[in-house]
């Protein structure tokens, strides 16, 4: 799910002088990548090994050589489109935490917006049963929610008690609750005032929590 907006038949044609020289892991990755662009404007049930075997200009047993079926190929995508939200929402290494924690919020409500489709269908897959897709989901959340955390000389932004990672996961599941709604109908919040109440939110509702 990243917001590359370079055209997929065109970097076929640059791909297509490398393919030769590309070892079968580097291959594997550049499918992945354009099965991640694909997922950005199309729910998972529809990135299908037709449509990547299309976009990519070859067969689809090589494509089943490289993904063994549809399931493996999804999950595979899902990953790396996991990866790129987190890689995308890493907050500066420098600033005070609050500062760190607005950053990471605008860049995690973009993502959201450029890869709508790809992200409420992950958000489906995860709540629907599928395991393999929800562990992937949890693992995003949490090394997402994990950053609240991080001590630095500058401090941290919530203290690291039970308690407190309890409501920091209530608080990212409203926030995403929030953004998804947000996209579909913005109810007079422009984008800063969404990310205004995100970042208020989060000390309003740990601070909550009794002393002692």
């Amino acid at each position: 799910m990243t917001t590359s907006t370079q055209g997929t038949h065109g970097a076929q044609g640059a791909h297509g002088a490398q393919r030769t020289r590309l070892t079968p892991e580097q291959r594997r990755a550049q499918l992945l990548d354009l099965g991640v662009r694909l997922l950005a404007t199309r729910s998972l049930d529809e990135l299908s090994i037709d449509l990547l075997a299309e976009e990519a200009g070859i067969s689809r047993g090589l494509l089943y050589h490289y993904f063994g079926n549809k399931h493996d190929f999804h999950e595979a995508v899902v990953r790396r489109a996991a990866d790129d939200l987190i890689a995308t929402t890493t907050p500066p290494a420098d600033g005070e935490p609050m500062v760190r924690l607005v950053t990471s919020l605008a860049a995690y409500v973009d993502y959201v917006v450029a890869n709508h489709e790809g992200y409420l269908s992950l958000v489906k897959a995860a709540a629907g049963g599928n395991e393999t897709l929800r562990e992937i989901y949890e693992e995003a959340r949490e090394a997402l929610n994990g950053r609240v955390f991080r001590e630095d000389p500058r401090g941290q932004i919530l203290p690291d008690t039970p308690a407190t990672r309890l409501l920091v996961r209530g608080w990212s599941a409203m926030t995403e609750e929030l953004v998804l709604s947000w996209i579909a109908d913005p109810a007079g919040l422009t984008r800063e005032q969404l990310l205004d109440v995100l970042a208020a939110s989060l000390p309003a509702v740990v601070g909550t929590i009794p002393e002692g």
